[in-house]
C-alpha cells in the first residue's frame, strides 16, 4: 500500500508564510510527477503547482511568484513554500503523486488526506 501524508498547515495572517510537506511511503518503486491542489469551501479543487521527476515546475497563475514547489527524491517528499499569503489562499491543500508500486508495477495517482491552510485578513 501507498500513503501520502501532508503536514505544515495552520493559521497565518495575510502576508505570512507557511511550508507544507507531503511524504509518500509504502511499497514504492518510483515516483513521477508530484503536486499540490487546493479546495476552498464551495469551490472546485484546483491545481496549485506540480513538479516533474526532472524538477520541471508549473504553477497556477494565482500563486506564481508567491509559491514554490520542490521535492526531495531521497525522502519521497514534496514541499510547497507559500509566501505572501492572502485570505483567498484559504483552503484544504492536498498533495498528489504518480507512483509505481513494487507489487503491481502499475502507475497511478495517489492523494493525501489534506491539510487546512487558513489566512486571516
Amino acid at each position: 500500500q501507498v500513503q501520502l501524508v501532508e503536514s505544515g498547515g495552520g493559521l497565518v495572517q495575510a502576508g505570512g508564510s507557511l511550508r507544507l510537506s507531503c511524504v509518500a511511503s509504502g511499497s514504492i518503486l518510483s515516483i513521477n510527477g508530484m503536486g499540490w491542489c487546493r479546495q476552498a469551501p464551495g469551490k472546485e479543487r484546483e491545481r496549485v503547482a506540480i513538479i516533474s521527476s526532472t524538477d520541471i515546475t508549473n504553477y497556477a497563475d494565482s500563486v506564481k511568484g508567491r509559491f514554490t514547489i520542490s521535492r526531495d527524491n531521497a525522502k519521497n517528499t514534496v514541499y510547497l513554500q507559500m509566501n505572501s499569503l492572502k485570505p483567498e489562499d484559504t483552503a484544504v491543500y492536498y498533495c498528489d503523486a504518480e507512483i509505481t508500486t513494487i507489487m503491481s508495477r502499475t502507475t497511478r495517482a495517489y492523494w493525501g488526506q489534506g491539510t487546512q491552510v487558513t489566512v486571516s485578513s
